[in-house]
């Protein structure tokens, strides 16, 4: 049972870690859908999702579990609030991106790490070792650091930070009941008559959708976009169901980081010095996190051969 506990710990880390690596790349797709409004995006994104997730169980043959769900109005509450807390990160994300404020995305996920941690310890008890507890200061340094530097206060990175810190405690809430497919489904399918809706706003009152009026290379950007959606959020869910929600939270460091870049390298985001400065904070943060891995690593294949 340990060694499956083991390989199970370390499936979800491998997890997660692509998942937020493939999240870190998301400015340079989220640029590339412009001049579409952030609102159309997020349909495009549910909807497009949605019909991936039922192709996939279509293929695989697997509808049973939405029997399941009779009479469980707990279960898919909890699954409808998830919903509607990660469609708010995802329109307050695109329309950073889209604004060319990328770098204020990062910092919400510089502090999103933050926010995770202390629900896993406040309200689920987790416990963190003292490498472990040293990061997460620096940590607290680097997110307070950028956010007075910044010389306003920081809504779009809070909102950022706290919608996905919630969403991450009910999916590890949720998860065990749901797998990573169901789950999205489920979401998506709470969330497409909302999507449906805002479309119609748009092609009505808005000026009418960007769908198909850009070419098809942008065209197919926003059919894809279902899924670059869902592959993250499937791997995501999948390492909240395997991973403590505290090494969850502490792994999210690399989204801020390649966010960051992208700006810089490839968006022409100007970053001001003092954001740079609590960039570097963050690394120290990532080395020692980076030091309690290898030595908890090393201590636990040494327990295993000494027995």
């Amino acid at each position: 049972m340990p060694d499956r506990r083991s390989s199970e710990v370390s499936r979800g880390t491998a997890m997660g870690i692509a998942a937020y690596l493939l999240w870190g790349l998301f400015p340079l797709y989220f640029d590339a859908l412009r001049p579409t409004g952030a609102w159309e995006i997020l349909a495009h994104r549910i909807l497009w999702s949605l019909l991936l997730c039922v192709i996939v169980l279509a293929v695989i043959r697997d509808f049973g579990w939405i029997r399941g769900l009779r009479g469980q109005y707990r279960l898919i509450a909890g699954v409808g609030i998830a919903a509607l807390l990660i469609a708010t990160n995802w329109v307050v994300y695109i329309a950073a991106v889209t604004s060319g404020h990328t770098s204020d995305a990062a910092l919400g996920y510089f502090l999103n790490p933050l926010v995770t941690v202390a629900l896993g310890v406040v309200v689920l008890g987790e416990r963190l070792r003292p490498l472990q507890w040293a990061a997460v200061g620096i940590g607290v340094l680097a997110g307070v650091f950028l956010a007075v530097a910044g010389g306003r206060f920081p809504w779009t990175s809070l909102a950022l930070a706290f919608s996905f810190g919630m969403y991450g405690l009910l999916k590890n809430k949720v998860g065990a009941h749901l797998s990573a497919l169901h789950g999205l489904t489920l979401e998506t399918a709470i969330l497409a008559p909302l999507a449906a809706i805002a479309l119609a706003v748009i092609a009505t009152w808005g000026g009418g959708l960007d769908f198909g009026r850009h070419g098809g290379v942008h065209t197919t950007l926003l059919v894809l976009s279902g899924v670059a959606t869902a592959v993250p959020l499937l791997l995501f869910a999948a390492a909240a169901r395997r991973i403590p929600l505290v090494t969850v939270g502490l792994i999210q460091f690399a989204t801020p980081v390649m966010q960051l870049l992208c700006a810089v390298l490839f968006l022409g985001e100007h970053v001001s010095t003092a954001r740079w400065i609590g960039f570097g904070i963050v690394w120290i943060a990532l080395i020692l996190l980076t030091a309690d891995t290898v030595v908890t690593l090393r201590r636990a294949r040494a327990g295993r051969l000494s027995e």
